[in-house]
């Protein structure tokens, strides 16, 4: 039987979108910054010579420098502002997520801290993201010097701008994700690399029918690929949606005259409980130093530093090391995320506290052992589902040597965050149809008394 908000949101209806004026403010706000964020990714940074680093650009448009372009809209093309994009602020999640299952100090921070704790951790992150962010943007700018005329001016005062641009793009970035996430609607930082991902696809679809137009690519190819990215979206939609329920009972209890509980409902467990965030981390941590190193790759290297060059061509999209590494950086943050978000013994002992439990499993200790062992399995398919459709592709566009990078990865991470995004929107509509139907029982109520 359908809950109280499940017959609401199916009952939503136009009229309630229109009275949801916090809603469109809302709405209003996130275009805003996506609009802001896209006009970042058109501004270069000062003192590029935009023909020649195009044509250096266009020597590695094939390998990991275009699946990055592609994650920053387009910036790493122009060599904009927002080149940096997100990654050095998923990079510092990470490691602060890492170092707070491990590092006592931290991990008392993230279990006992509350709200305060948080901050406390939140803040650590931006401090580590200022620190990576000036790390690979020194990287970048010490690669980009080394290129063949790429910089008009070389020296002190471009490494310096150059650095200051990229991370305080970056920064500012992270800022906006994080007025999106709390002003707007979805997940701020996902809808930037989301933005960053749809603003290229138009591209990359017409580059995919103009190499069938010239006969580079077959017909058959492009109509293969077509099926395939609908069958990858049909089978996200199916997963994401996808749920382990558990039975859980609530025993009856007299309260005063009157007899409560006694009732049943499901426990769900996700079937992908880390989202989107497994194959960004994976993305983030492979993705970035790769770019540098493939910029200093083209420079002019001394003897002791061949193996450079060698390391990058191992690296490239569709190469089997970068799938390998790829496909097992995501199954350890589809596990690592999952064990961060769900923690069974505070969901037993929340049932227990409510006075729920599950059939034939003792409350307690327990029923967290057996929360964790069934929602360790659950996260084996998650992890074999997600591996699946990130990898999968990426063979197949080594396999035929496609020059565009419409993978699993970025088709994931759309869907995932329309489907967040829309569901968020619909939890406001609820919300705000939850306080219409009180407003007007309180109306009523004074009507019959008066």
């Amino acid at each position: 039987m359908a809950s109280a908000a499940e017959q609401l949101a199916a009952n939503l209806r136009f009229d309630t979108f229109r009275k949801a004026t916090e809603l469109h403010k809302r709405i209003a706000f996130t275009v805003l910054a996506m609009v802001i964020y896209r006009i970042g990714c058109y501004v270069p940074i000062p003192g590029i010579n935009i023909a020649a680093y195009s044509q250096a650009f266009e020597g590695q448009a094939k390998g990991l420098l275009g699946m990055v372009n592609m994650f920053s809209g387009g910036a790493v093309q122009r060599m904009a502002v927002f080149s940096l994009n997100v990654m050095p602020y998923i990079s510092a999640s990470i490691i602060v997520q890492l170092l707070g299952t491990m590092y006592p100090p931290w991990e008392k921070l993230r279990k006992e801290g509350g709200e305060a704790g948080r901050k406390t951790l939140t803040q650590y992150t931006r401090y580590l993201t200022v620190v990576l962010g000036l790390f690979q943007a020194g990287g970048i700018a010490l690669s980009l010097q080394a290129g063949d005329g790429i910089v008009d001016k070389p020296g002190l005062v471009f490494l310096v701008s150059t650095i200051a641009t990229l991370t305080g793009g970056t920064m500012f970035l992270t800022w906006v994700g994080e007025q999106v996430t709390t002003r707007g609607v979805g997940n701020g930082l996902s809808l930037i690399i989301f933005a960053g991902i749809v603003a290229v696809f138009p591209r990359y679809i017409g580059q995919a029918i103009s190499l069938a137009h010239t006969g580079a690519m077959s017909s058959g190819a492009l109509l293969a690929l077509g099926v395939l990215a609908i069958a990858v979206t049909g089978g996200i939609v199916f997963f994401e949606l996808s749920q382990r329920r558990l039975l859980t009972q609530y025993p009856r209890r007299q309260v005063g005259t009157r007899m409560i509980g006694g009732d049943s409902s499901f426990l769900p467990l996700k079937v992908n409980s880390s989202g989107v965030m497994a194959p960004i981390f994976a993305s983030s941590l492979l993705l970035l130093p790769a770019t540098a190193m493939g910029f200093i790759a083209n420079a002019n290297l001394p003897t002791w530093a061949g193996w450079v060059p060698e390391l990058v061509g191992r690296l490239q999209h569709g190469q089997p090391a970068f799938i390998l590494l790829y496909g097992g950086m995501i199954v350890f943050f589809c596990f690592f995320y999952t064990s961060v978000m769900f923690n069974p013994e505070e969901v037993a002992e929340n049932l227990r506290k409510y006075g729920g439990f599950l059939p034939g499993i003792r409350p307690g200790r327990r029923t967290a052992e057996y929360l964790d062992f069934v929602m360790s399995r659950v996260t084996v398919v998650g992890a074999a589902y997600i591996t699946a459709v990130c990898v999968l592709p990426e063979i197949l566009i080594g396999t035929f040597n496609m020059p565009f990078y419409l993978g699993g990865t970025s088709i994931l991470i759309v869907v995932s965050v329309t489907m967040d995004t829309v569901n968020q929107i619909q939890s406001q509509l609820v919300s705000h149809q939850y306080a219409d139907l009180i407003r007007k029982s309180g109306l009523r109520g004074s009507k019959r008394t008066n």
